[in-house]
């Protein structure tokens, strides 16, 4: 809320302001890859809610903190007295009526935390939200402002705010949706003012990695909540200049190499593919040199470091800092060397329910042999190539020798299995798996200088393309499976597979392969999308970007166009989802979908996938600082 010459009026959030509040206008909403800012107006004064998410790849410190800033600045003002309140409630902690809170001052900063009683290690609610940490909320006055602080029901906190524009100091013991609240006077304003205030979720435990915890990153500098948003508020200005800078790289190289309408896509993914990790060190050593990251399946399964969840999320690390691509591998990896996992094929997961990294030593993990196989050969070149070297690949030679020689034996002629795709089913012979059994053997091959693998993934290519295996008979598109017995040319499938093909540069496939798939999308695009697969009335927005890279211009626009389309409906609510419907759906469904509406998935690291475009055409580490 904002108080202004004593008229107080709500500006976000605010579900039950204090009689006589006022509702400010909004003039103006708009989103970069770091931060989203409103503008809105509170009788004559300018108020901007500029909320930042710093992501900082190469600052490991910086990118592990759990913080994001919301400052507010008073701006066009001509003598006018104002007073800034913000507050939170225990829905933070993920829960209501079990809470602990706590308030101090460490110098000039004032931290309220909040926190779960008896809340055990490593559970969540059902909307995956951790509750065994604590909710971190700070300020500090800036050099003309006034804080005060306070707690209690939201009606008497908001109240005394609304009456003379200050809180009393008063923290009696948290009761069930009480509030804790900071309160800024800027005092007479008659140009602009800005506070900014903190606010996160720390975990002394962040994973549990093979019965070991992992503490963030961040851990080795700062040992307590305190500390560390004491230093993320003193790191803001430096923080905040990094942010700006990615948000101009991203969005003028976006624009350059795809439109605006692909800038708006990739920049919305930024903060999502990010805040699905957690960058981490030993939690009894913190020793910075043992770093993994772990990546959340967040609303589709939970699942852990998914193999089939880094890889389309891999673009976007490819292009801002490849290291992420080794980091978030070496967990799984490691993992799969200890001899634990008892199948010939790659693990789909390293645990079932985020953050317990425990392995599935029984062998019960989802089976998608094909899929997670090729896609650990194709990251390791990925990550390889990227870098430039070959030291971390060598040190797994063997595994990774053991996955090439699986896919030699069941790449080609597959029994029925799941894709990556699981919710569409499994089935047999699956075209785009072939395809990626072969680019993960020309990988495999090219990552050891192995011609022998190299060969036999040009045969499969051969085979699904050149002699038309996969094809149609009129070669217009890959069927969903081979050979043409299983299709009788009705079915086709979105051959995403192909893009890390071109992308490493292994020609696997010839050219004709890409421009045969380009001609052909436009063909069976439905109402707001092409499709998956003969099978689905949904698309998917990482692959259709997989697929759009490698296409003609006019096909990457379609493809971009509606996406853009999708995020900007107005339909959904959502975080960005990788999954909507792109037509209605059957017909002895009721036909139920919601057109352009999402399917299921929201706030997936998936995203990445969205700089597929940007990866193809700027390379390696392009977006990097």
């Amino acid at each position: 809320m904002a108080r202004v010459d004593g008229q107080t009026f709500s500006l976000l959030g605010v579900p039950t302001p204090p009689d006589g509040a006022q509702a400010a206008s909004i003039s103006n909403a708009e989103y970069t890859s770091t931060h989203t800012l409103f503008s809105l107006l509170a009788g004559n004064v300018s108020i901007k809610l500029d909320f930042l998410s710093p992501v900082s790849p190469s600052n490991y410190l910086r990118q592990s903190l759990p913080f994001s800033y919301l400052t507010i600045t008073a701006a066009n003002a001509a003598g006018e007295d104002v007073q800034i309140y913000v507050d939170i409630d225990e829905t933070w902690t993920g829960q209501t009526g079990n809470t602990a809170s706590n308030a101090s001052a460490s110098g000039p900063t004032s931290v309220f935390q909040l926190s779960v009683n008896g809340a055990a290690v490593y559970t969540q609610n059902a909307m995956d939200q951790a509750l065994w940490g604590e909710v971190v909320f700070a300020s500090r006055p800036s050099n003309s402002s006034k804080l005060t602080t306070q707690s209690g029901s939201a009606a008497s906190v908001r109240g005394l705010f609304a009456s003379n524009g200050t809180l009393s100091g008063s923290t009696p013991a948290y009761a069930a949706k009480d509030v804790v609240a900071i309160a800024q006077d800027l005092g007479s304003v008659t140009s602009s003012a800005s506070v900014t205030y903190a606010i996160g979720y720390t975990r002394n435990a962040a994973v549990n990695y093979l019965g070991s915890p992992r503490a963030s990153y961040y851990a080795a500098t700062y040992k307590d909540s305190i500390s560390a948003v004491n230093h993320f508020l003193d790191d803001y200005a430096d923080a905040e200049s990094e942010a700006s800078a990615m948000d101009s790289n991203i969005d003028s190289k976006a624009t350059s190499v795809a439109g605006a309408n692909y800038s708006d896509i990739v920049t919305l993914s930024v903060r999502q593919a990010y805040g699905a990790t957690d960058l981490t060190i030993p939690g009894d050593t913190l020793d910075t040199n043992n770093l993994m990251l772990f990546l959340k399946e967040i609303s589709s399964d939970g699942n852990v470091n998914t193999v089939d969840v880094i890889y389309p999320t891999f673009p976007i690390f490819y292009v801002m800092d490849p290291e992420y691509i080794r980091l978030v591998l070496e967990p799984v990896v490691q993992y799969l060397e200890m001899g634990r996992w008892p199948h010939p094929w790659t693990i789909h997961d390293i645990g079932s329910s985020y953050p317990n990294a425990v392995g599935h030593d029984d062998g019960q993990a989802e089976e998608q042999p094909v899929e997670e196989t090729g896609n650990i050969l194709i990251l390791a070149y990925a990550y390889t190539k990227a870098v430039a070297s070959t030291t971390w690949a060598d040190s797994h030679r063997s595994l990774f020798q053991g996955y090439a020689d699986y896919l030699v034996a069941n790449g080609f002629n597959m029994a029925s299995q799941l894709s990556t795709d699981d919710g569409a089913g499994p089935l047999p012979n699956q075209t785009n798996l072939a395809i990626k059994a072969a680019v993960g053997l020309t990988a495999f091959g090219a990552l050891f200088n192995e011609q022998n693998y190299t060969s036999i993934g040009l045969g499969y290519a051969d085979q699904l393309y050149n002699n038309s295996l996969a094809t149609d008979a009129g070669k217009t598109h890959f069927q969903l499976q081979y050979p043409e017995a299983l299709n009788n040319g009705t079915t086709y499938s979105t051959t995403f597979n192909l893009y890390p093909d071109s992308l490493l540069g292994l020609n696997t496939f010839p050219q004709a392969a890409y421009d045969m798939q380009s001609a052909f999308y436009p063909t069976v695009r439905a109402d707001v999308g092409v499709p998956l697969d003969t099978r689905t009335d949904f698309g998917k927005t990482d692959w259709q970007l997989f697929a759009a890279a490698v296409a003609s211009l006019s096909t990457r626009d379609l493809f971009v166009n509606d996406i853009h389309a999708f995020i900007a409906n107005g339909v959904n609510t959502a975080p960005f989802s990788d999954r909507y419907f792109v037509k209605p759906g059957p017909t002895d469904q009721g036909g139920a979908n919601v057109v352009g509406g999402y399917d299921a998935y929201r706030a997936r690291s998936t995203v990445g996938g969205h700089f597929a475009v940007l990866a193809k055409v700027l390379g390696a580490g392009s977006l990097g600082g």
